[in-house]
């Protein structure tokens, strides 16, 4: 299918339009980062995961707004496995302090409903867990028994015959579960799993983020490289960092500018920006091998004329694809939620800022180059 047929455009002529329109984007952005900064998820402050398995499927809508305001910062909200299970994420890795007594005031009336007025003593209180003493290690063992079928995590302090003390874990967890409860009182629910991810995981896993794309770009320019001449594989790699440097940018300058989007910059995201240079690439590499194939045909052409009728011939072929791409992507960026919404607005961004890449960056860069060097390009 072709909806551009005999279709010409001089493409090289608008091309200082668009360095400064590049120029501009990315002046803008790289200020922006400078000034505003980014946004970064979980996956590289640092936080804490918790997986909620409950009894009957549940709606995410109300359990996100259900965490959204209990004290523990950003909270991430997402299926997890099916329509029964939930992912919490929240950047706190353990249980605030002004949020601690509060844990311990809800433990406390467990005791009293399943034990009422049993004597007992706090021996010892840390960040995360709490220990109590007991007149006997049979009462000991019964509450802890209890506390454990009330969902919290509790066991004996050492394993001699006479314990007297109960250790309970206070966690993100726990705080969660208990607001929960209260809020989704008819669908019982447990905590399968609480990871956290420490500052050192997520200093490791920004590094290797940013390392994943720097190797990529690498090896696509040793690639072009061989499968054309060295100055197509510079344009190609400097078209691709000028789309992640600009959407990144977009990221910094929008974020907290739109309301419900959330672009905060996590592995997701990362996955984004490589399918993004991806498709990027594959873009480019049409174009050049489209201008490759007219160089062979057309000797005695401008190498101007040959970039221009290429990229022209590809046209309806970018736009079919383009097009028919960014309408799933527009359709995840409206109604995928919350979760996805990065994801989303990058690939939009991306695919549009790629495809005017391959032709005012990649394929201009090419021109540029010709000219300068005054000789002809040959395959």
């Amino acid at each position: 299918m072709r909806i551009f047929k005999d279709f010409h455009y001089n493409f090289l002529d608008k091309r200082k339009i668009a360095y400064v329109l590049s120029a501009t984007l990315f002046v803008v952005g790289i200020v922006s980062a400078l000034v505003r900064g980014f946004e970064f998820g979980i996956d590289f402050k640092g936080g804490t995961e918790i997986v909620l398995q409950f009894e009957k499927p549940v709606d995410i809508s109300v359990v996100r707004a259900d965490v959204e305001n209990i004290g523990l910062g950003n909270v991430e909200v997402k299926t997890f496995g099916g329509e029964s299970g939930v992912m919490i994420r929240t950047e706190q890795q353990i249980i605030p302090p002004d949020i601690f007594p509060k844990v311990v005031e809800s433990i406390e009336k467990e005791i009293d409903k399943k034990f009422p007025g049993v004597p007992r003593k706090i021996v010892d209180s840390t960040a995360n867990s709490i220990t109590y003493e007991f007149p006997s290690h049979d009462t000991t063992d019964a509450i802890i028994d209890a506390l454990f079928e009330a969902g919290f995590q509790s066991g004996r302090v050492s394993e001699e015959q006479d314990n007297r003390q109960m250790i309970v874990r206070v966690g993100i967890a726990d705080w969660i579960k208990i607001n929960l409860s209260n809020k989704i009182a008819d669908n019982h629910f447990t905590v399968l799993k609480e990871d956290r991810v420490g500052p050192k995981i997520g200093k490791e896993l920004k590094q290797d983020a940013v390392l994943a794309i720097f190797f990529a770009l690498v090896v696509i320019l040793i690639y072009l490289g061989f499968r054309f001449k060295f100055i197509f594989a510079v344009g190609a790699v400097s078209a691709l960092f000028h789309d992640v440097l600009i959407t990144l940018g977009l990221f910094s300058l929008l974020y907290g500018v739109i309301p419900g989007l959330n672009l905060e910059i996590d592995l997701t995201v990362v996955a984004a920006f490589l399918t993004l240079v991806g498709y990027s690439i594959n873009d480019t590499v049409i174009v050049f091998d489209r201008i490759r194939e007219n160089m062979k045909i057309h000797k005695t052409r401008p190498i101007r004329e040959v970039i221009d009728t290429s990229i022209s011939q590809t046209m309806s072929r970018t736009v079919l694809t383009g097009g028919t791409t960014l309408l799933t992507v527009l359709a995840l960026l409206i109604f995928g939620g919350e979760v996805l919404r990065a994801f989303a607005f990058t690939l939009f961004f991306g695919i549009i800022i790629g495809t005017y890449s391959s032709i005012f960056v990649a394929s201009a860069l090419v021109y540029e180059y010709s000219q300068k060097a005054g000789k002809k390009l040959e395959f």
